[in-house]
């Protein structure tokens, strides 16, 4: 039964294999360029010799062998004799024939390799008795784990058992950010074996050492798109190469261009002398390369899970699914994640501190304007009253107008209407105090004796004051007339009696 089982796992492994291999060995290997321009990746006879057809500069630069029909535009490249702005002379790729046969070269090799771990797990022949069963169950453990040799025979090899092995159990698969970055953008990150501090302060030496290792070509300039730290003391340098033509224009490398030219052993080299320890092209998959990303699973990875992965993706438009065999890949993302963590509470704390300070610049502002409005005020008051000095003594000496007469008319008529106790006067400060009592009855509501603040009181006493002044008044006014009255009545009664005693 068991040896059944392990039958059935090789032949479902090798198709996963050999599937895996056809998706992943074609990445980068049959890529064209894009519409508009040319490059040449054939291997140069002299790699010591200039990269560029028959110029003398290395690395980068303008060549000799431009054809004639070639436009206004920049040819780059000893090999380019058509139109349009070409950029090449990058050795690395090889025929695609040698590619093929490569290919299936090491989908022959890896259906041996696993037919061997197959053995050494389930039927070992090195000591042909009951121990060679010890044997296999010790095998397993260390394919299950990912370390260690198997051994199957006793005239063969043994069997290296690594993380990568179809029977390793600590595998798990994870979701990274797809990239929208286009190849003609010319992004390549470079991770630095540095600190963050050390390539910041070091950044223009960098440039300046790279831009000698792509070959010194004045024509040629090495920007940096951005700096970030990365764990274990090392940080990322994301740069780009812009070419500048003779006649004014410019335009980028692209990105796989500058990657291959990178990867060749003397500018590789020369790079791991400035602390480089490793170069990534940043550009996104095209949908074919994603497509066959996700239809054939990695090497290694069990069908089942790497669909169940891409069901589980939580944002398939923007992720995709990656695997992750052994501790030491889930540290570094560990790692990673720790470290973006951190990079997104530093920019979360620099805005906190921009939105302190703007609120402590609008506090400041709003003051200000509240003075400016003060004093404005004032200055218009004062403007006010020159005015009326200047008007009064352009007017003087002259009489009222008939105009001024029916101003004069209409302020006064103002003036009496809200002087009146029982017109706007009055019935604003009775609407003002009831304003005020209404905004403090909630805050009173809950006591057993209403409170009610300085103003209003005083506001309350001195109306109250106003009334009991004008009763006093009223009542005096009020006994005057009755003390006149009692005046007439004495002198009239005093005019009758007189005149009775007249007659008689």
């Amino acid at each position: 039964m068991f040896i059944s089982g392990v039958c059935v796992c090789v032949c479902v492994c090798v198709c996963v294999c050999v599937c895996a291999a056809g998706a992943f060995g074609g990445f980068g290997s049959t890529t064209s360029a894009g519409a508009g321009t040319n490059f040449n990746f054939s291997t140069p006879s002299n790699a010591g010799a200039s990269l560029f057809g028959n110029t003398q500069n290395k690395g980068f630069g303008f060549s000799s062998g431009l054809g004639s029909s070639a436009p206004a535009g920049t040819g780059f490249g000893g090999a380019l004799g058509g139109t349009g702005l070409g950029f090449g002379g990058f050795a690395g790729l090889q025929p695609t024939q040698n590619q093929q046969g490569g290919l299936f070269n090491q989908q022959a090799s890896q259906s041996s390799q696993l037919f061997n771990t197959a053995s050494a797990l389930s039927a070992p022949s090195v000591l042909n008795d009951e121990r060679d069963s010890i044997l296999a169950r010790w095998n397993q453990l260390q394919a299950f784990w990912g370390v260690g040799k198997g051994y199957y025979s006793s005239s063969t090899p043994p069997v290296e058992f690594s993380q990568e092995n179809p029977f390793c159990r600590f595998k798990a698969v994870g979701y990274s950010c797809v990239s929208d970055v286009k190849d003609e953008d010319g992004l390549v990150a470079l991770a630095l074996n540095k600190k963050e501090a050390d390539v910041r302060s070091q950044q223009q030496q960098l440039v300046e050492s790279m831009h000698k290792v792509l070959g010194g070509n004045p024509t040629l300039s090495v920007n940096v798109e951005g700096v970030r730290a990365l764990p274990d003391d090392q940080t990322e340098m994301i740069i780009y190469l812009v070419e500048r033509s003779p006649n004014g224009t410019s335009k980028r490398v692209p990105a796989s261009t500058l990657y291959s030219y990178m990867e060749q052993l003397n500018v590789k080299s020369a790079l791991q002398q400035l602390g480089v320890i490793m170069a990534v092209s940043r550009t996104a998959l095209t949908p074919a390369q994603l497509k066959q990303l996700l239809q054939n699973p990695p090497a290694g990875v069990d069908p089942i899970i790497w669909e169940q992965a891409k069901v589980d993706n939580p944002d398939p438009e923007k992720l995709i699914p990656v695997p992750m065999v052994g501790f030491r890949e889930l540290l570094r993302r560990l790692k990673i994640q720790d470290q973006m963590t951190k990079q997104h509470q530093t920019r979360v704390d620099i805005i906190s501190n921009d939105i302190s300070e703007l609120q402590r610049n609008q506090a400041t502002t709003a003051a200000k304007i509240t003075q400016y409005k003060r004093k404005l005020m004032d200055l218009s008051h004062r403007v006010l009253q020159v005015l009326i000095k200047q008007e009064v003594q352009r007017k003087s000496g002259y009489a009222i107008q008939l105009d001024e007469e029916h101003l004069r008319v209409q302020l006064e008529t103002i003036q009496s209407e809200l002087n009146a106790p029982t017109q706007f006067k009055g019935r604003l400060n009775e609407l003002m105090s009831q304003i005020r009592m209404q905004n403090h009855f909630g805050a009173v509501r809950s006591e057993e004796r209403y409170r009610v603040d300085a103003d209003l009181l005083r506001e309350i006493k001195q109306h109250l004051k106003h009334q009991q002044q004008g009763l006093s008044h009223l009542i005096s006014v009020i006994k005057d007339d009755l003390d006149d009255i009692k005046m007439i009545e004495d002198g009239l009664h005093d005019s009758v009696h007189g005149r009775s005693s007249k007659l008689s």
